[in-house]
């Protein structure tokens, strides 16, 4: 997709001011965890980037099966080029000054016994949420996209069979939106949300208009 539609999309999802007000109290790192994309193009020590990782291995699933894997690579290491690849231009724009990329993956059948998980990608999911909110927690961009080649990924990283690819994230220091292209500094903004009663559904599916 062009560079160009890319923006317009997304322009259409961001308001000149969003309101970020809950419609009933909750913890401020929920509210504020929001996915930026200015980074500072610095490097992340371990120190920095495994308690992120750490806080996914936590995270809870179907018969604490843990079905997530964490694929990723630091910058300025071998595997940088490998991860950066697979963007898409859009993506790459922006990812360039990232401190580390992550390809989540998860195993689709339970080790005990090779049976299917109907819920892997919901549990990593819930990996997913745990890495984004610890690294929020930290002052860390961590900034979650399906904007890159899957087929590539899966075969650049030797991703077997009973894995699924889920989706890759950004991970790195934050930084002024001044830094982002013009284009991309109008979305550099935290978004809105759908009203309560729209997601929150008490007895069965409505009835759609």
């Amino acid at each position: 997709m062009k560079l160009a539609l890319i923006l317009l999309l997304l322009q259409g999802f961001i308001m000149a001011e969003q309101d970020r007000t809950p419609n009933y109290p909750i913890q401020s790192l929920l509210l504020n965890r929001w996915s930026p994309r200015s980074m500072t193009g610095e490097a992340m020590t371990d120190d920095e980037l495994l308690p992120l990782f750490e806080a996914a291995r936590w995270s809870p699933s179907s018969f604490n099966s843990q079905p997530w894997r964490i694929l990723y690579a630091k910058r300025d290491t071998p595997e940088w080029d490998l991860f950066y690849d697979l963007l898409i231009d859009f993506n790459k724009e922006w990812c360039k000054n990232a401190s580390a990329l992550v390809v989540m993956v998860s195993r689709d059948t339970f080790e005990k016994n090779n049976n299917p998980s109907v819920t892997h990608s919901y549990d990593t999911g819930a990996a997913w949420m745990s890495i984004a909110l610890e690294g929020s927690s930290r002052g860390y961009v961590v900034h979650g996209m399906s904007g890159f080649d899957y087929d590539k990924a899966r075969k650049s990283l030797n991703i077997p069979e009973g894995y699924t690819v889920e989706a890759m994230a950004a991970i790195g220091k934050r930084a002024p939106k001044e830094d982002l292209p013009e284009e991309m500094q109008k979305m550099e903004a935290p978004s809105t949300r759908k009203p309560l009663s729209e997601i929150a559904i008490p007895g069965s599916f409505p009835a759609e208009n």
